[in-house]
């Protein structure tokens, strides 16, 4: 065992394990036979010996680090004589009383008797240690994290070496190494630091720590053992004693980037900070390079004194610096500064390499309680084919720090219960490392759970790895409530309730929504929500075309083709490839929704792909793929649209043009159309773009289309999409439950994009079927689907709903009186109940526009407005049901079930049946009372 420098070590035989008291380690019977120094005395001497005796702390002038140093001793001799216990220092001081001044060790002590016994024979057996070993003192989290391993490693089902190869160009490369173990519970560790790591030719590289580096040309491989475990890694080293110039773009931009200077609170502002100014994000190196180095020519940087450049002055706070230090003279940041001012602080050559691709180990962890750690490391792919460790340049961000909080330098620390992505940008990519949090010592145990289809199976699976309990299923009542709203908008009338409740039919859930599925109300539904995502409204665009005329067509035109279940993705084609008059062919609508081309561009993305890239409009996405390269390219389809006036002022026919370019913001260079995410495809002159784009734009070739679909249908019956926002999907903003996406994506698109069929999955799994009641596992859940959301019932159907259980009409405008709030075409028709309860305006594509969440001002008017009790009294079903001869409970259970969906349980009953018996009011005062304060209720304005 050679070389192994600053490294904990254990072997094949390792057993020794450690229990928490408090904060003491207490050592278990060693076992009997000679000493292992791994196994026996290790651990003793690094947790008890060497927080006093290490390099940073020479108490006494001893070292205990190495068997050189230990052998040396320090003030009062030679820690110890091999063979002779009695002789050595080191046994002397740790037999001492326990009130003596010179007691080994000072803290935590006196050493046990077996121990002591241990030392004892260690000395007198000879005192092996293992070649080239260096100890290291370990922290009380680092030894929480040894005892968590050691306790855990008889359960070790696999150990991985990450990243899994590595090469080593020039001399100055390196790449950290980290191992980690998985357990048979499927929880993870990082157990780097317990590893034995070692080189099988330990010339053509070495290892600094947790670092790799090269030694001479060749290859070999890297070798990590932990317990009775071997995993091997192939090693590679090229160029080793050559070295290689700092790089502008390589070198000093990535340095920009991780300490802030670029980012908009600092340089990165669109006007600069303090007279220096950079790119966002460094999305423009070579006007970066400019401004460094051709302003203030010979103070930012300073070839002639390079120490007292500005740049690097400020950076350090040598010299007053608004940003504060961004990095210490020590750091490796300032080095690099430093070396390319020393050397001509030259600009790249036009053949530099660039950055191709990033790559995150690990890529998934599962940590188990509090204060665990992770390392993460990344590493960044080159056009030369080269690749280097980025980890100390990239930026680090957590999207839960409750759950998962993350430094600068990639070190994960778990916390609460749950789920993190972290996010590592670089360049102009960002990548994420999923990180799951479960409660530490949790007792669990898989449930056995009936599925009903692949949605099931899928986020039982989630939920089993963050050890969470599904709620059960939800009952008849609460079922049927559900799904009537969610399909049709509608809330079940009484007899459905009833007649649902007491069907036998074990299938009868199957057959409810196959019957719902088919209704008219189902088309008004989803023929509302498409028409919020397509802007459906007059008034637009300074009050010229669509006007309300248009709008109305343009919304007929949509729903004849929902009704008549024509494939999703045939609609779009024919809607973004459109031509015409938009009286004569509506689908121009679409064109006319938004006539500028940039906002066109960024709409179609977000409605079809759900991606939201008006970032890149100005500058690389600082948290997502898109380049400005990316969204001109797109930009492109949309540049040859025509449009041109007729006799008839309301209707302006959009055509071909066959002339317009797209222009890149910051190089001017003329973009070729490009799909967005995919190939640059071959466009013969005059062919129209648009239906190029479009035709891509809806099939499998488009990943993101099916997958947005999806996404949409699983947030309306969820009230939380698996991506949430539903058009924000981003790296930094991954789904939920990938796997699950990705499977929906996939049934949708052979399922020919028939929504219908992709619904029914959704309505009939067990998923969707989960009552809202939960339990100690999943009531902080929001995002993995183990029990139903408690959801405020949208504006339209709630309104429609009043109406309904009031016997009431409604007047909208276009409208004949009794249509449903829900029919209304035009996205400019409102009034204050609608307004007020959030409904979308349509005047932008996101989806944002509706507002679900319940507000003070809503409540007010429910309860004092005329939406509730001018209804009451003007649909008279009280009245109605007194003269029809129905008793008081008959009356009373009507009600309930209108409201509620359900009869009133027995509390609630005695309540009424009191006030009923004790009013000196009408009974039919009491009972509209009643209907009042039921219409008011929570119960009836949420979905659960």
């Amino acid at each position: 065992m050679k070389h192994l420098t600053l490294r904990h070590t254990f072997g094949a035989g390792l057993v020794a394990s450690f229990s928490l008291a408090g904060s003491v380690f207490a050592q278990p019977p060693a076992p009997s036979g000679p000493v292992d120094f791994t196994r026996d005395v290790q651990t003793l001497l690094e947790t008890k010996c060497l927080e006093c005796h290490n390099p940073a702390k020479v108490k006494g002038k001893l070292l205990m680090d190495t068997q050189a140093n230990l052998l040396k001793g320090g003030e009062a001799g030679p820690g110890y004589v091999v063979g002779k216990p009695d002789e050595s220092e080191l046994i002397k001081r740790i037999v001492l009383p326990a009130d003596h001044d010179d007691i080994m060790p000072p803290k935590g002590g006196p050493l046990t008797a077996q121990e002591i016994d241990v030392l004892k024979r260690w000395v007198a057996e000879g005192a092996n240690w293992p070649q080239g070993l260096a100890l290291r003192h370990r922290s009380a989290e680092e030894l929480k994290a040894l005892a968590d391993f050691q306790r855990k490693l008889p359960t070790v089902t696999e150990v991985k070496i990450l990243p899994d190869n590595y090469t080593l160009e020039t001399k100055r490369d390196f790449n950290r190494v980290v191992v980690q173990a998985k357990f048979a519970d499927a929880t993870t560790q990082d157990v780097t630091q317990f590893a034995n790591l070692k080189l099988v030719d330990d010339k053509i590289a070495k290892l600094d720590g947790d670092k790799l580096k090269p030694g001479a040309d060749g290859k070999t491989e890297l070798v990590a053992t932990i317990g009775s475990t071997v995993v091997k890694a192939p090693v590679e080293v090229k160029s080793a004693q050559a070295d290689r110039e700092v790089s502008f773009r390589l070198d000093v931009m990535p340095v920009f980037l991780r300490s802030g200077c670029n980012q908009g609170g600092c340089h990165g502002a669109a006007r600069g900070k303090d007279g220096f100014m950079l790119s966002l994000f460094g999305y423009d190196p070579a006007g970066d390079y400019n401004r460094i180095t051709r302003e203030m020519v010979g103070r930012r940087v300073n070839l002639a004194v390079p120490e007292e450049s500005t740049l690097l002055e400020k950076s350090i706070g040598a010299v007053p610096h608004t940003g504060n230090d961004s990095f210490n003279k020590e750091s490796d940041y300032y080095k690099v500064l430093i070396e390319w001012i020393q050397k001509g602080a030259l600009d790249d050559k036009p053949d530099v390499a660039k950055v191709t691709g990033v790559e995150i180990f690990p890529t998934q962890t599962v940590l188990e309680g509090k204060g665990s750690k992770q390392q993460i490391t990344v590493r960044a792919k080159y056009s030369d084919g080269t690749d280097r460790d980025v980890t100390d340049l990239v930026i680090f961000s957590s999207n839960n720090d409750p759950t998962a909080a993350v430094t600068k330098g990639g070190l994960v620390t778990s916390g609460d219960r749950g789920e993190a992505f972290v996010l590592a940008r670089f360049d102009v990519f960002s990548i994420v490392s999923q990180v799951i949090v479960i409660p530490d010592a949790l007792k669990y145990e898989r449930p056995k759970l009936a599925e009903a289809n692949y949605i099931d199976s899928l986020v039982n699976n989630k939920l089993d790895k963050l050890r969470i309990l599904p709620s059960a299923i939800a009952g008849d009542e609460e079922y049927v409530r559900r799904v009537y709203i969610d399909l049709v908008g509608m809330y079940p009338s009484p007899d459905e309730v009833k007649t649902f409740v007491a069907d036998a039919n074990p299938e009868k859930r199957t057959a409810l929504v196959d019957n719902l599925l088919q209704r008219k109300e189902f088309t008004e539904m989803w023929v509302m929500k498409w028409a919020e995502l397509l802007q459906i409204r007059s008034g637009l665009n300074n009050n010229r075309p669509p006007f309300y005329k248009n709008a109305l067509l343009y919304y007929n035109w949509l729903a004849e083709r929902i009704g008549k279940n024509m494939p999703l993705n045939e609609i779009v084609i024919e809607l973004l490839s459109s031509t015409g008059g938009t009286v004569s062919s509506p689908a121009v609508n679409f064109y006319q929704m938004e006539i500028d081309p940039l906002k066109l561009t960024e709409n179609v993305a977000q409605v079809f792909m759900g991606m939201r890239i008006q970032c890149a409009q100005c500058h690389n996405h600082p948290f997502d793929r898109w380049t400005m390269d990316d969204y001109y390219g797109f930009q492109a389809f949309f540049m040859q649209i025509g449009r041109k006036q007729t006799d008839d002022p309301q209707e302006v026919v959009v055509y071909n043009s066959k002339g317009g370019e797209a222009r890149q913001f910051l190089t001017k260079a003329v973009m070729k159309p490009k799909f967005l995410g995919g190939a640059t495809p071959e466009i013969k002159a005059g062919e129209d773009r648009r239906a190029i784009m479009a035709k891509w734009m809806a099939s499998p070739e488009n990943p993101y289309f099916a997958r947005n679909i999806s996404n949409i249908v699983w947030a309306h019956f969820f009230g939380v999409g698996i991506v949430e926002p539903v058009d924000d999907v981003r790296i930094s903003n991954p789904p939920s439950n990938p796997e699950l996406m990705d499977e929906l994506a996939n049934r949708l698109t052979g399922y020919n994009y028939d929504f219908r069929k992709l619904i029914r999955d959704v309505v009939l799994s067990h998923t969707y079927q989960r009552t809202s009641q939960v339990n100690d596992s999943n009531e902080s859940d929001k995002r993995n689907f183990s029990h139903s959301m408690v959801r405020r019932v949208r504006a339209e159907v709630l309104l429609d709903a009043i109406s309904q259980v009031t016997e009431t009409k409604n007047k909208f405008q276009g409208l004949p009186l009794g249509a449903r709030a829900v029919q209304i075409a035009d996205g400019a028709v409102s009034n204050y109940f609608l307004t007020t309860f959030g409904r979308a305006k349509r005047e932008s594509v996101c989806s944002c526009e509706v507002k679900m969440e319940p507000t003070l001002s809503q409540a007010l008017h429910l309860m004092n407005g005329d939406a509730v009790n001018d209804r009451i009294r003007q649909g008279g079903i009280i009245p109605k049901m007194l003269k029809d001869g129905k008793s008081e409970t008959d009356i009373v259970n009507e009600v309930y079930l209108r409201a509620f969906g359900r009869k009133p349980n027995e509390k609630e009953l005695a309540a009424i049946n009191k006030a009923l018996a004790e009013t000196t009011d009408t009974k039919q005062a009491v009972l509209e009372d009643l209907f009042w304060a039921l219409l008011n209720a929570k119960e009836f304005y949420f979905t659960h």
